[in-house]
């Protein structure tokens, strides 16, 4: 199979991840089966029911009653989960977020639900057709009844039955908000796995794999006579084909700096990459690199760490707003986002430059650290996390679990300059001194973890850390 452009990848997943495409393809594999069980019946005829006393043979106008009743059921029941999707979408969206809307029409459960019904309706629809009473249409043709296909019309009205169990379930079920926080904190594990694969003390250094030792700077006057390569639509990066780049860096022998990342928004004309002599960028060489860019009218996960970041940070912050105080949703999202951060600190980042097999500087993308995720998921947690001492002293709890999980200096600086800040917001923002002593207490055995001067294992041992307590 050959490998997608950015472009095309990006468009395979909207199209996977939309509403209508595992509907679609149910109801289309309906059809399929409507038509080789009709010919089924024909070759096989309708003797062999006689011979199996648990199954009874049924006239042209019971044929057409029953499945006339399931293919009337099935389009009403469809209209009626239809109805009930949205109003449980137009809920969450507006009381977590519009930006989880996506979660709900990728919800495979919502999917399968609508599309069993619908892909039944047009079976019963498709089969009600062939059935014929003696003397209709032309006289040479008999009576012909399908048998083997109502009974499989029988079996999908039963099993629609089944799935309108489940849908009446898991739809409360997914807009509870613990579940809610829960989906999107397992879709941000499960992509910080897939984006940051390889963990520290696995695999080779970053300096080998690359061929050469990260940070090669790039040759005098670069940004003065580099080519610009502008975009050609406007909206947000979805993905970008990094291998794509790397090979037409290589082929034609450029260095390209790379503006974007995954999750930025560019209008036309905006610079998505610089090259390297200017005399060898070509027309072929300015498209080749536009479709290794993909951009759409949202921001999407498939390449965007932050965009899951941020819909847990959209949560808790609406939970903490004075119109829904609801601080344990906030901790529940910290909770998730700390998870993240203790992942991510044990996974080893790719160099932001790559190089060819030679070792020549080929590319130059925007770096990738821990310390950026910290600060997406904290710093913008802080102006919200200072009003709820419950949420404020949480966050700090965090941070210093995760701070067990770091050994680098520069992680470390990181999560204390977060600590402070929160601790700097709830000084500022908490009422009661009672509250703030709590957190200064709080902060101060942060401090002592990222100095190295207590183990958190010791300190986790106090109750007071595990509850939050004085």
């Amino acid at each position: 199979m050959l490998p997608l452009t950015a472009r095309a990848a990006a468009t395979w997943e909207a199209i996977r991840a939309s509403y209508w495409f595992i509907p679609s393809l149910m109801t289309l594999g309906a059809a399929v089966l409507s038509v080789v069980l009709i010919n089924v019946d024909v070759r096989v005829g309708a003797e062999w029911i006689r011979d199996v006393p648990f199954f009874y043979g049924n006239r042209p106008d019971g044929a057409r009653a029953v499945l006339g009743t399931i293919a009337g059921s099935m389009i009403g029941v469809a209209g009626v989960t239809f109805s009930i999707t949205i109003a449980s979408v137009a809920y969450a969206s507006g009381q977590y977020g519009p930006r989880l809307l996506v979660n709900f029409m990728d919800d495979r459960g919502n999917q399968v639900t609508l599309g069993t019904f619908i892909a039944t309706f047009l079976y019963c629809l498709l089969v009600l057709r062939t059935i014929r009473a003696a003397g209709e249409g032309d006289a040479a043709i008999g009576e012909f009844v399908p048998h083997i296909a109502i009974l499989v019309g029988l079996a999908l009205a039963v099993a629609s039955v089944g799935v309108l169990i489940f849908f009446i379930h898991h739809v409360p079920e997914s807009i509870h908000v613990s579940n809610l926080v829960a989906g999107v904190g397992r879709d941000l594990l499960g992509k910080v796995d897939t984006l940051f694969p390889e963990r520290i003390g696995e695999g080779e250094p970053a300096a080998e794999a690359g061929g050469a030792a990260p940070g090669s700077p790039l040759p005098d006057g670069f940004y003065d006579d580099a080519e610009r390569v502008a975009a050609d639509g406007a909206g947000y990066v979805t993905g970008i084909d990094a291998d794509a780049i790397l090979r037409l860096a290589c082929e034609h022998d450029l260095l390209l700096r790379v503006r974007r990342r995954p999750g930025d928004f560019v209008a036309g004309g905006d610079t998505l990459v610089l090259a390297w002599p200017p005399d060898r960028v070509t027309d072929e060489v300015r498209g080749t690199i536009r479709t290794a860019f993909a951009w759409g009218a949202q921001r999407t996960a498939h390449q965007d760490v932050r965009f899951l970041i941020d819909e847990l940070v959209e949560i808790a912050a609406r939970a903490l707003s004075p119109g829904v105080n609801d601080p344990f949703t906030a901790i529940a999202c910290v909770d998730w986002l700390g998870a993240a951060l203790k992942d991510l600190a044990e996974r080893r980042f790719p160099p932001a430059e790559r190089h060819d097999d030679d070792g020549r500087l080929r590319v130059v993308a925007h770096p990738t650290t821990f310390e950026q995720f910290v600060g997406r998921a904290f710093g913008q947690l802080r102006p919200y996390l200072a009003s709820d001492r419950n949420a404020t002293l949480h966050a700090l709890r965090v941070v210093g679990e995760t701070a067990g999980r770091v050994a680098a200096d520069g992680q470390r600086a990181a999560l204390r300059h977060e600590a402070d800040a929160i601790l700097d917001g709830a000084e500022a923002t908490l009422a009661l001194e009672a509250d703030r002593r709590l957190v200064r207490r709080r902060h101060a055995e942060v401090t002592r973890l990222l100095a190295g001067r207590v183990g958190f294992e010791a300190l986790a041992e106090r109750a007071d850390w595990v509850g939050g307590t004085a």
